[in-house]
């Protein structure tokens, strides 16, 4: 999907939970690489591997100028004669380690042997991001999901667009409600300082 198709599909999702929960979602995973220097690992199912969503995000990376978006994919079935970007394993996610952050994508839930991987990369200090069809055990494993249920208005593809173009924007959109306190002081103090109006 390119820009232009993502930006349609922003005004069509205008005015509904869409558009702030998935700009929220790649808010998180944005800080998160991005303050940690970088080290995105991106792992699916083994029913599902999320190809076109580690396509995106790398493109995504080169276009914002954040190489920390460009995911290494963790693949189920990687064999040492794949090439060096698809042969990353499962073994990856037992040597993740504290800065680096997971993204998983499961849209039926991860199972029982990627749920334990996923605790041991949560433990070791990983942080770990979900989007998926908001299994219980997944979103209990992760710091942040994002739930796509069956039956949604999107399907979990079209979420994945909005997040990885959204993960991309140079200026997030900054979130809504009363501000930072910092904020607040400040416009406070100018205000105090400010001086008294012109009477005529």
């Amino acid at each position: 999907m390119d820009a232009v198709r993502v930006a349609l599909l922003r005004e069509v999702l205008a005015g509904t939970e869409w558009l702030g929960a998935t700009r929220r979602f790649a808010g998180v995973l944005r800080g998160s690489v991005v303050s940690h220097g970088g080290g995105l690992l991106l792992v699916g199912t083994p029913r599902y591997e999320p190809w076109h969503l580690a396509a995106h995000l790398v493109d995504e990376a080169a276009w914002s100028g954040t190489p920390e978006l460009a995911p290494t994919l963790v693949r189920h079935g990687a064999r040492p004669s794949d090439p060096a970007h698809l042969a990353v394993g499962l073994g990856r996610l037992e040597a993740a380690r504290r800065g680096e952050t997971l993204l998983v994508v499961a849209p039926d839930g991860p199972g029982g042997c990627l749920c334990e991987r996923i605790h041991d990369a949560r433990r070791a200090g990983a942080t770990v991001l979900a989007l998926g069809s908001g299994d219980r055990d997944l979103a209990a494993l992760a710091h942040e999901s994002l739930a796509v249920p069956d039956g949604s208005e999107l399907d979990l593809d079209t979420v994945q667009h909005l997040v990885s173009a959204a993960a991309g924007e140079n200026a997030l959109p900054a979130p809504r409600g009363r501000g930072r306190l910092r904020d607040r002081l400040s416009r406070l103090a100018d205000s105090l300082t400010a001086p008294p109006p012109a009477r005529w």
